[in-house]
């Protein structure tokens, strides 16, 4: 069976070692040159080429490098009491701290933690330099979030000198060594079992499934972790009997279809590994928004509208500054016990006007934000289009060139002078 070493990257092979090892870690091998026991093994180490890159607790992991008193101690990066947790350190984890978790909750879990807020800007300062180097392995790099992406690595052997397997190696030793931080990296042969991979053994771990292995690896597995399998949808699955994906496989096709419909068919596809995406190198974004979350909840719809404002001007900044305007404008709300609640409606024309988001978007929570308390509302956009098609004039509404020149009149003097330089009436009770 051909091997690697993590550390030293010698090439070797271990003939006692089965071929049927799954994740590519037999136990208590170690390297024959260094004595690592961080030793990479698996019969399609040669074949497989669809890695996942995920950086290990990404936002936590950047404080602890630019402040190296932290490094041992519990890290939470996230909003106030009120808001929810962004990213925790390994160490924080430890305690029951997690991702999406309420503040609140998290304090009490791990009371003696640092919290830090997010600094968006030097995380995404810092993911630029890890996408260099990913850039520099292969032109099919498919960012899927700030701190995780997919790479086919097809064909990049002879240029390398090296298998796919050990350029991600070398991928993450140079992240770890160059910027600081640490990744965690999955290979198969599609995204979908690449990025199950990667979630096996973090931090700074390194998983293989072949093709060989992926029905009997996923069969123990459980539904919820296919994509799209949501906390509803698992939910009806299981009332249906099916928890693991063993369950699934064993499930004709035409059945799943006619209980779920497409997303039966999804389900069945994953559950014997079966993924024909294609690794995208700069997809174009499927939807911009943005959102807050509160101090104190909010019930009345005045004061709601009044923290939407500002969200539709970051959303409209962020089309105009992609040159990208958006036709569906949805708003996403989330209750006081945490029930998530998302409303849409499609406009005339695309748009990327904060003035017209807001109308729209004001018409949706109107008609949902009739008395229930609120802790968080966001609003966003998809449908997306080249801003050569944005807000066309409409000779319904006389009125909409008037706003879209005050508009741009508005965007013209924050160039120049700043955000806060010029605003609307609106803005002002929301300006601190």
């Amino acid at each position: 069976m051909a091997g690697f070493c993590r550390e030293c990257e010698a090439n070797f092979s271990d003939p006692h070692i089965s071929d049927g090892e799954s994740g590519g870690k037999p136990p208590a091998a170690r390297c024959p040159a260094c004595r690592s026991p961080r030793v990479q093994f698996h019969p399609e180490l040669e074949s497989l080429s669809i890695g996942h890159v995920d950086c290990d607790a990404f936002y936590a992991a950047v404080e602890k490098r630019d402040r190296p008193e932290l490094c041992d101690k519990p890290l939470i990066i996230g909003g106030g009491h009120r808001g929810v947790v962004s990213t925790a350190c390994y160490i924080a984890r430890l305690n029951g701290v997690r991702s999406a978790m309420p503040m609140f909750t998290a304090r009490k879990l791990c009371p003696e933690a640092i919290v830090l807020p997010p600094d968006m800007a030097k995380y995404r300062r810092v993911a630029e330099e890890i996408r260099k180097l990913m850039n520099a392995l292969s032109p099919l790099v498919e960012p899927i979030s700030i701190d995780e992406a997919f790479l086919d690595l097809t064909g990049t052997a002879a240029l390398h000198k090296m298998s796919a397997a050990q350029s991600l190696n070398r991928l993450a030793k140079r992240v770890e060594t160059e910027i600081g931080v640490t990744v965690s990296v999955g290979l198969s042969h599609n995204k979908f079992l690449a990025k199950l991979a990667s979630d096996l053994d973090k931090p700074r771990g390194f998983s293989i499934i072949g093709k060989a292995e992926t029905m009997s690896f996923l069969a123990s597995r459980s539904v919820g972790m296919i994509w799209g399998v949501g906390k509803v949808m698992r939910e009806q699955l299981a009332k249906d009997g099916i928890v693991t994906m063993g369950q699934v496989q064993q499930m004709p096709l035409d059945d799943l279809f006619r209980r779920y419909g497409q997303m039966g068919a999804h389900i069945w596809h994953l559950a014997r590994g079966l993924d024909s995406r294609r690794v995208e190198p700069d997809g174009a974004a499927k939807s911009i928004s943005a959102e807050t979350t509160f101090d104190v909840d909010i019930a009345d719809v005045d004061t709601l509208a009044g923290e939407l404002w500002p969200l539709c001007e970051k959303v409209a900044h962020r089309l105009k500054a992609a040159n990208l305007a958006g036709q569906v404008v949805h708003i996403k709300l989330k209750t006081a016990g945490f029930r998530l609640v998302t409303r849409q409606s499609r406009l005339p024309a695309p748009s990327q006007l904060a003035e017209t988001l807001y109308r729209a978007g004001l018409a949706l929570l109107q008609k949902e934000a009739t008395g229930d308390w609120y802790r968080l509302i966001g609003i966003g956009v998809d449908s997306l289009h080249g801003d050569e098609d944005a807000d066309p004039i409409d000779l319904a509404d006389p009125d909409a060139d008037r706003r879209r020149r005050v508009e741009a009149a508005m965007d013209t003097v924050r160039a120049k002078l700043g955000k806060d330089a010029i605003v609307k009436g609106r803005s002002l009770k929301t300006l601190k």
